[in-house]
């Protein structure tokens, strides 16, 4: 059974950073494109940043852009999500996802993509 698990939210001041981790269980991590998305309230789910199975290629959204960096470790079935000068904005919940529908050394945007997807971690940006 397939079971993704997000860590590392929590409350943060305006400028400040977290560190997000996302340990995936199950035999899927080494041949998924993993994702990061995140939810605001009373927002749509939207796209943050994808990473490709190698770790070689990545994508982001531009409202995060420079602001944040995705990371795997195969080893440790875990992807990782940066995020630095956080704004009040970026307060949603975070979900990661993991992807078999593209190639080895793609990666998406699209959620519809996304196979398998954790429960969420809140992030919290406070003025």
């Amino acid at each position: 059974q397939v079971q993704l698990v997000e860590s590392g939210g929590g409350l943060v001041q305006a400028g400040g950073s977290l560190t997000l981790s996302c340990t995936v269980s199950g035999r899927v991590f080494e041949d998924s494109a993993m994702g990061w998305f995140r939810q605001g309230p009373g927002t749509h789910r939207e796209f943050v940043a994808t990473i490709s199975t190698s770790g070689r290629s990545t994508g982001y959204s531009d409202s995060m852009k420079g602001r944040v960096t995705i990371s795997r470790d195969n080893a440790k079935n875990t992807v990782y999500l940066q995020m630095n000068n956080l704004k009040p904005e970026d307060t949603a919940v975070y979900y990661c996802g993991a992807s078999l529908v593209v190639g080895s050394e793609y990666y998406t945007k699209n959620d519809y993509d996304y196979n398998y997807w954790g429960r969420g971690t809140q992030v919290t940006v406070s003025t």
